[in-house]
């Protein structure tokens, strides 16, 4: 019953009207940019008669680049989510890791790039290592300061039954680092999208994927393709955000981050 009473109060235009107006903004915006710029903006009817013209076109590519953009999050969260339990169990691993990860943090790995396709060829490898680069920090950070976020007056019960550190770990330190977890997913599932793209414009020699659509649009100056392109890439970020935040409140139900506010 309450799930119903939340779905009618979400029906109340105080909830949509807001989102709307902006939304009609933006539009109005886009058109005047588009007549007063039309280098920068495509008229929004040639973005929808790209769009509707050949979705398939833009399906098949953004499969690619989801999948790219997957797999690099998948083995940068691996990564990442060992190496924060090993930092947050000791300290000659904290002191040992944490500087060698700050400085992949601030490396930029554009330039790294070309490097993999010379190490790895043209296929999927080296934009799976760019992504999974760019979303390994956040995640090792958020996980590392979660693991290490418990009281110490929870800590100590733990001990006095005598927990072993695989039991602190799995029944303690993990619950608790959740939702900090789960913040590191919200910046980088969208962030992987992003690190797919620059993987894929910079690790050229592949036909597939938005980031070579738009390189190849920009070349031939075929506006509405890369505006069009980049749409499908804010839906696909926008999507991983939303499935994130609604798994976030599935599984920690029972955390106050994810209780709705009364009003």
């Amino acid at each position: 019953m309450s799930e119903v009473r939340r779905g009618v109060r979400l029906l109340h235009p105080r909830y949509w009207a807001p989102a709307v107006v902006m939304l009609l903004v933006l539009l109005a915006l886009w058109t005047v940019g588009a007549e007063r710029l039309p280098y920068l903006l495509p008229p929004l009817s040639d973005l929808w008669d790209t769009l509707a013209g050949d979705p398939a076109y833009f399906l098949r590519h953004a499969g690619v680049t989801l999948g790219e953009a997957l797999g690099g999050l998948a083995i940068g969260f691996v990564a990442a989510f060992v190496l924060a339990v090993l930092v947050s169990e000791s300290v000659l691993a904290r002191r040992a890791i944490m500087p060698v990860a700050v400085v992949l943090n601030v490396t930029p790995l554009v330039a790294i790039a070309p490097a993999l396709v010379v190490a790895f060829g043209f296929g999927p490898a080296p934009k799976l290592i760019v992504t999974a680069l760019i979303c390994f920090f956040p995640i090792l950070i958020n996980t590392a300061a979660g693991l290490r976020s418990v009281s110490r007056e929870v800590l100590q019960v733990f001990r006095t039954v005598h927990a072993s550190r695989w039991e602190l770990l799995r029944h303690l330190r993990i619950p608790t680092a959740l939702p900090f977890v789960f913040a590191a997913l919200k910046i980088v599932f969208p962030l992987s999208i992003v690190g797919a793209v620059v993987a894929e414009m910079s690790a050229a020699g592949s036909d597939d994927g938005l980031g070579t659509v738009i390189l190849v649009a920009s070349s031939m100056n075929r506006l509405a393709v890369v505006w069009a392109a980049i749409v499908v890439l804010a839906v696909m970020g926008s999507l991983l955000l939303l499935i994130v935040t609604v798994a976030e409140r599935r599984v920690l139900h029972w955390h106050e981050s994810t209780a709705r506010p009364s009003r």
